[in-house]
């Protein structure tokens, strides 16, 4: 298997969390296949979520934008690979990480605008797409309410990514009451998710024939 640049995106306030051994089991099966792995974690490194006023201001300015998260967005560019590790609150992410995509995930950098046309993807160079999440909820309490978080990643993130992204969602339910077998079962079965997650497509060459628009962006 082709060794990926992987960016593992991190977000739990508390070390002892058992999202915290989620994303340790994450990491060790990605080392074990050889692929490079880069580990951001939000509260760790001191995000910032909140847009401040200015930034708002220019949101649409393709190119200046990234000066306030350009170290972020330079992360973003040189992955192959995109990996989130959280816990579902309320059904959706964690302030945190939806202030990340908020403030990172900009146009003329994750996605381009033009009059009259549907936005086009900017992070063709990610194609593979990976969710590994706790919820406090059962499944069926989770569909009913739609899966929000699992929507904004797999089909609204999915959208900029590479048209053959290859995506995965692993999640333990019900992570209030879990004993210690689920928790252990889940664990063990993140090896093999990440396994499948980093397969390449039939027929993929891994390079893909023409820098993303996220690599140029920053290249300019």
């Amino acid at each position: 298997m082709a060794e990926r640049s992987v960016l593992v995106v991190y977000c739990h306030p508390c070390p002892e969390s058992f999202s915290a051994a989620i994303r340790d089991a994450v990491c060790d099966a990605l080392h074990g296949e050889g692929h490079t792995v880069d580990l951001l974690d939000l509260y760790d490194e001191g995000f910032e979520p909140a847009m401040p006023p200015e930034e708002r201001r220019g949101y649409h300015q393709e190119g200046p934008n990234l000066a306030p998260v350009r170290d972020y967005a330079e992360r973003l560019a040189r992955a192959d690979a995109l990996i989130f590790v959280y816990p579902t609150w309320w059904f959706g992410l964690p302030a945190m990480l939806k202030g990340w995509l908020d403030r990172v995930l900009l146009p003329g950098f994750a996605f381009v605008l033009r009059p009259d046309a549907m936005p086009q993807p900017g992070l063709a160079h990610i194609r593979h797409l990976g969710v590994f999440t706790s919820c406090g909820a059962t499944w069926m309490t989770s569909w009913l309410m739609g899966f929000p978080g699992r929507r904004t990643l797999l089909r609204g993130l999915r959208a900029n990514c590479h048209p053959r992204v290859r995506t995965s969602y692993r999640a333990i339910y019900r992570i209030d009451t879990a004993d210690a077998t689920a928790r252990t079962a889940y664990l063990s079965s993140i090896p093999g998710a990440v396994s499948r997650l980093m397969k390449p497509q039939l027929g993929q060459r891994f390079s893909p024939a023409s820098p993303s628009q996220a690599r140029r962006t920053l290249a300019e």
